[in-house]
């Protein structure tokens, strides 16, 4: 199995990411905070199903680069 890896890189400071869980209930399970310019690699798993992004960022996914509309 493969995983999948997602790049977010933040446009502004405080940017928050949520990890969530599998399984019956879904569950936060990890979060970070970034600050303007930094990067961060997530990978979705068999724990990870879901990630939660509250900011303005710039994502790279094996589907295509996105920002955020904020």
């Amino acid at each position: 199995m493969t995983e999948d890896y997602v790049v977010i890189k933040a446009l502004e400071n405080g940017v928050s990411i949520i990890g969530l869980t599998r399984g019956k209930d879904t569950r936060f399970h990890h979060s970070e905070k970034l600050d303007e310019g930094e990067i961060m690699i997530a990978q979705f798993t068999e724990h990870t199903s879901a990630i939660k992004i509250r900011g303005k960022v710039e994502l790279l996914t094996k589907h295509g680069q996105m920002r955020t509309a904020q």
